[in-house]
């Protein structure tokens, strides 16, 4: 089991965050980046759909092609932790070693696309958010938000497909 949750975890968080890095990027080399939250999105779930295969894989190589709910669901959890956690190193260490200058050029660009009456609001949240992640600790949950839930609902979904008595 440990094998197919470290390489299914691997592979995974190796997509997510090879995704990322080329996103923050193309936003930091072109100010006039057009980001798109719904592909962005998109492109989360059908690579954390990864989680499927390897919660089946298990199953089929290692409990003779039966498993149940709890069971797959826990080895989709571990999966989906395994590839947040290589997110989270690889996207902080890339932040914090060749892009540390991100937080502004994100700032900068959140407020640049505010609608005019939501600017000053906008401002303030982008003022905290980049005081928020100067802390490694807090900078290290809001990454693991960005992923982890969205992976834990792939994962949940998976077990209920993959289940087999």
């Amino acid at each position: 089991m440990k094998k197919i949750i470290l390489l299914f975890g691997a592979i995974i968080g190796a997509i997510l965050s090879s995704n990322s890095i080329i996103h923050m990027n193309m936003m930091r080399s072109n100010p006039d980046y057009q980001g798109n939250d719904v592909l962005g999105y998109a492109t989360m779930i059908v690579v954390f759909s990864l989680i499927y295969f390897g919660v089946r894989n298990y199953r089929n190589k290692f409990l003779d092609g039966k498993i149940g709910f709890g069971k797959a669901f826990k080895t989709g959890a571990l999966i989906c932790f395994v590839a947040s956690t290589v997110y989270v190193v690889m996207g902080l260490s890339y932040y914090y070693l060749f892009a540390p200058d991100f937080m502004e050029v994100y700032a900068d660009y959140v407020i640049r696309n505010a609608p005019a009456d939501e600017v000053e609001a906008v401002t303030a949240q982008m003022t905290n958010f980049k005081e928020m992640y100067k802390n490694p600790i807090v900078a290290t949950l809001i990454t693991y938000m960005e992923v982890l839930p969205l992976g834990m609902l792939v994962a949940l979904v998976s077990a209920f497909i993959v289940k087999k008595k």
